[in-house]
C-alpha cells in the first residue's frame, strides 16, 4: 500500500508542474519589466500562451489522461485475471476457514475428478489440518491425495487492507486470505517408489542346528537332507528373482529387490516353517535364521545391516527372521523352542577372548541389572573370582539389594575373607573409572535396565555376558558380547567360562553356593529350560563345594511371602482358556517382584494353561512377570510391552499405569498374538 501511495503522489505532482512553472514564468516576465519595459511587453504574449496551455493541460488533458490510465489498469487487471485463470498450475483463493472463494481452470479440473461439491480444503484434502490454515507467516506444505492422484498442497497466507480492494473481491470485513497451490506429485512418487523397489537388499541365512540335525538321521541319508534344504532355499529366493549362493555348509548369502523384501515381511517369512517340514527320518527339525539389511547408503552398509540382523536373530534363539531397515529393526517368527548346543567350543573361544581383554586392564567392574536377582548376583561373584585368579582388582556394582539376594550377600560381607570394597554403589564405582578399567555386564543386555547405566558411557572396554534374548535395544559399544539364549542362566555361562579362562581356578564354597543358587532359581529347580550343559555346570559347582541343602534352606520363604504367593494364585483369572493373569500384593514384602515371579511359575502347574502373567505394583511401577512351558513365546509378548527375556520366562515394567490398565494391555497383546497366528 505504501507503493500505491507513492505512485499516486507522483501522478499528482506530474499534473501540478505546469501550474508551478506558470508562477515562475509570470515572475520572470515582471522582473523583465524592471530591466526593459519594451522587452517585458514583448514577452507578455508568450507568457499568456504558456498560461493557456498549462490551464488546458491541468483542467482538460488531465481528465483524458486519467481516463486512459483507468482503462489501461482495467485491461491490465483483466489480462492478469485471465493469466491466473488459464495458468497451468492449479491455483485458488480460500478464506480463513478453508472455504474456496475462487479457483482457476486447472484447479476446477482437479475438483471435477470426483463427484460432489466439496468447497472446503479440509474436505478436499484430508491431510490438511486446522493448524495448517491458521499459520500466520510461513507457507504450509501438506502432502495429500485426491481423485487417485498425489498432490503437494502449498498454503500461503496473504493479508488484504483497504475497503476498495475488499469490495472488489466481495469479501468485505475479511483481512486474511489463503492462496492455495497444487503440485501433482503422482508421477514423481511413482518413479521414486520404483527406484526404491529396485534397490538391492542383502540377506544372510544360517541353519541353526545343522550339525545336530545331521546327527539325528542315518549317515546315508544326510546328503539327501542337505539337498532338500538347499533346494527349498534356492527355490524360495529364485521365486523372487533373487540370487543365492552357499558360503558354507550351513550358511547362505542372497540378494533380492526391495519390493520382494516387503512381500516377505507381509507373508512373515513362510520359508521358516517350510524348512522345518523337511523330514526324511531325522528326529530333529532343521530351523533357519534369516538376517536382512535394507535402505543403507551403500551395498556394503546393507551387508553390514544383514550381518547385524543375523547376529540378533541368533542371539534371540534362532528360528526367526530379523530385518534391519536403517535404524528400525523388526522380528518375525521365533516360535520354536531354542535348542541347546552340545558343543562348548563357543564358550572356550569367548573365555580366551575375555582373558586377553582382562590382561590389558588393571581394574574390573562387574554389573548386573537393576533390582538384581540371585542369578545376577551369582554370575557377578563368578566373574569376581576370575578377576582374583588373574590378580586384578575387582568390584561388584550393586545399588539396591533385594530380599532374595541379601542372605547370600551377607555371607560374603560377614565372612571377613573378602575386601570391604567388594561391593560398591554405582556412584562409588564411577569415581574409580579410568583408562585401565574394564566393565563386565552380566545377566542383562539392555543398557537402560542395568544397575548403573552411566558406567556404560564412562568405561571404554565393555564385555556383555547374558542368557536373555536380544531385543532392539542392545549395548552397542561392547567389545565382546557373549549372549546365549539357550543357556538356563547367567551362572551356567560363567561356570563354563571359569573352566576355560585359566587353569587351576578354584572357587570357594560360598561362591559355588551363590552360582548354584542362581541356576536353581532361574530353572525353577531344574524344571525350566534345562539342558545337558546345565547339569554339567551344576555338577562342576557341586564338586567345587556347593551345598544343595544349605542353598535350599537359605531360600526358603517366610510366612508373609508364602501367603502373598497364595493370594496371587487365588486372584488369578483365566483368559481365553489358556492364560492366567494374576496380581501380587506388594504390601509387607521386601521383594514383591520375586514373589510375583514365583507365583507365575506355580500358575503353570495348572492343567491346560499355556502361559501365566503376574502383575506387581511396586514403587509406582507395574512389574510384569510372564512364564510359559513350551507352547507360547512370552518373550514376544513382553517385547510388545517394552520388556524382554526368554521364550519361557520374560518380564516388563510399565510406568504411569494402574493395575487394571496393565491387565488390559496384557489382554490386548494376547488378542493381537491370536490375530497374527502366533498362538495356535
Amino acid at each position: 500500500m505504501k507503493g500505491d501511495e507513492k505512485t499516486k503522489g507522483q501522478l499528482r505532482g506530474y499534473f501540478l508542474w505546469p501550474m508551478a512553472l506558470s508562477a515562475f514564468v509570470i515572475c520572470g516576465n515582471i522582473a523583465l519589466f524592471f530591466v526593459s519595459r519594451r522587452s517585458g511587453w514583448i514577452l507578455c504574449p508568450f507568457t499568456l500562451c504558456y498560461l493557456g496551455v498549462a490551464a488546458w493541460v491541468y483542467f482538460y488533458s488531465r481528465r483524458r489522461l486519467l481516463a486512459s490510465l483507468v482503462n489501461f489498469s482495467s485491461e491490465y487487471a483483466w489480462i492478469q485475471k485471465q493469466l491466473l485463470a488459464d495458468m497451468a498450475l492449479p491455483y485458488a483463493l480460500a478464506d480463513e476457514e478453508g472455504r474456496l472463494l475462487w479457483k482457476n481452470h486447472a484447479f476446477e479440473e482437479i475438483m471435477a475428478l470426483e463427484k460432489g461439491t466439496k468447497k472446503n480444503l479440509m474436505m478436499l484434502f484430508p491431510d490438511v489440518t486446522r493448524s495448517d490454515l491458521e499459520e500466520e507467516e510461513a507457507i504450509s506444505t501438506v502432502h495429500s491425495s485426491y481423485g487417485g492422484n498425489q498432490y503437494r498442497v502449498d498454503i500461503q497466507p496473504i493479508y488484504i487492507s483497504g475497503t476498495e480492494q475488499e469490495e472488489n473481491l466481495a469479501i468485505v470485513g475479511r483481512e486474511k486470505l489463503l492462496v492455495v497451490y497444487l503440485f501433482d506429485e503422482t508421477e514423481v512418487l511413482r518413479c521414486r517408489q520404483q527406484v526404491t523397489d529396485e534397490k538391492l537388499v542383502a540377506g544372510i541365512i544360517y541353519l541353526d542346528n545343522y550339525e545336530e540335525a545331521l546327527e539325528s538321521v542315518e549317515e546315508v541319508r544326510r546328503s539327501l537332507l542337505t539337498a532338500l534344504i538347499d533346494r527349498k532355499i534356492n527355490k524360495y529366493v529364485n521365486s523372487m528373482e533373487g540370487i543365492v549362493k552357499t558360503t558354507d555348509k550351513d550358511k547362505y548369502f542372497f540378494v533380492i529387490k526391495q519390493k520382494y523384501a516387503h512381500q516377505l515381511q507381509e507373508e512373515k517369512f513362510p520359508i521358516l516353517d517350510d524348512v522345518k517340514s523337511v523330514n526324511i527320518g531325522n528326529e530333529m527339525s532343521v530351523t533357519l535364521s534369516i538376517g536382512i539389511g535394507m535402505n543403507g547408503e551403500s551395498y556394503i552398509q546393507n551387508y553390514e545391516y544383514a550381518r547385524m540382523a543375523i547376529d540378533m536373530a541368533l542371539g534371540r534363539g534362532g528360528d526367526q527372521a530379523v530385518v534391519k531397515d536403517a535404524e528400525r529393526i523388526q522380528y518375525y517368527g521365533g516360535k520354536s523352542l531354542q535348542l541347546e548346543k552340545a558343543t562348548r567350543v563357543k564358550a572356550r573361544v569367548k573365555a580366551h577372548a575375555m582373558r586377553e581383554l582382562m590382561e590389558t586392564k588393571d581394574r574390573l567392574l562387574i554389573m548386573g541389572h537393576r533390582l538384581g536377582d540371585i542369578d545376577c548376583f551369582g554370575a557377578s561373584v563368578g566373574m569376581y573370582r576370575i578377576a582374583m585368579a588373574l590378580n586384578k582388582k575387582a568390584h561388584i556394582v550393586i545399588n539396591d539389594i533385594t530380599n532374595s539376594v541379601r542372605p547370600m550377600m551377607d555371607r560374603f560381607v560377614e565372612s571377613g575373607e573378602y575386601p570391604e570394597d567388594m561391593f560398591l554403589s554405582g556412584a562409588e564405582a564411577a569415581d574409580l573409572v579410568d583408562a585401565n578399567t574394564m566393565l563386565v555386564v552380566v545377566d542383562v543386555n539392555r543398557p537402560t535396565i542395568t544397575d548403573a547405566p552411566d558406567l556404560l558411557k564412562l568405561v571404554k572396554t565393555i564385555v556383555v555376558l547374558d542368557h536373555h534374548r536380544q531385543g532392539s535395544e542392545i549395548i552397542s559399544n561392547a567389545v565382546l558380547s557373549y549372549v546365549e539364549p539357550y543357556a538356563s542362566s547367567a551362572c551356567e555361562m560363567v561356570a563354563e567360562v571359569l573352566q576355560y579362562i585359566a587353569d587351576g581356578i578354584r572357587i570357594r564354597p560360598v561362591e559355588a553356593d551363590a552360582m548354584y543358587a542362581g541356576i536353581v532359581i532361574d530353572t525353577n529347580n531344574f524344571t525350566n529350560q534345562t539342558g545337558v550343559r546345565t547339569f554339567e555346570a551344576a555338577a562342576y559347582l557341586r564338586r567345587s563345594g556347593a551345598d544343595v541343602t544349605r542353598v535350599r534352606k537359605m531360600f526358603r520363604d517366610n510366612m508373609t511371602e508364602y501367603k502373598a504367593r497364595a493370594a496371587t494364585i487365588a486372584s488369578a483369572k483365566i483368559y481365553r482358556n489358556f492364560f492366567t493373569i494374576g496380581v501380587c500384593p506388594a504390601a509387607g514384602l521386601e521383594s514383591p517382584t520375586v514373589v510375583g515371579s514365583q507365583a507365575a511359575n506355580e500358575l503353570l502347574e495348572i492343567k491346560g494353561i499355556k502361559a501365566s502373567v503376574v502383575l506387581t505394583d511396586y514403587n509406582g511401577v507395574i512389574f510384569v512377570s510372564a512364564r510359559s512351558i513350551d507352547e507360547v513365546n512370552v518373550q514376544v509378548m513382553m517385547e510388545q510391552l517394552g520388556g524382554g527375556g526368554h521364550r519361557g520366562m520374560a518380564g516388563a515394567q510399565l510406568k504411569g499405569v494402574s493395575i487394571e490398565e496393565a491387565k488390559h494391555r496384557v489382554r490386548e497383546v494376547i488378542d493381537l498374538m491370536y490375530e497374527k497366528g502366533e498362538i495356535l
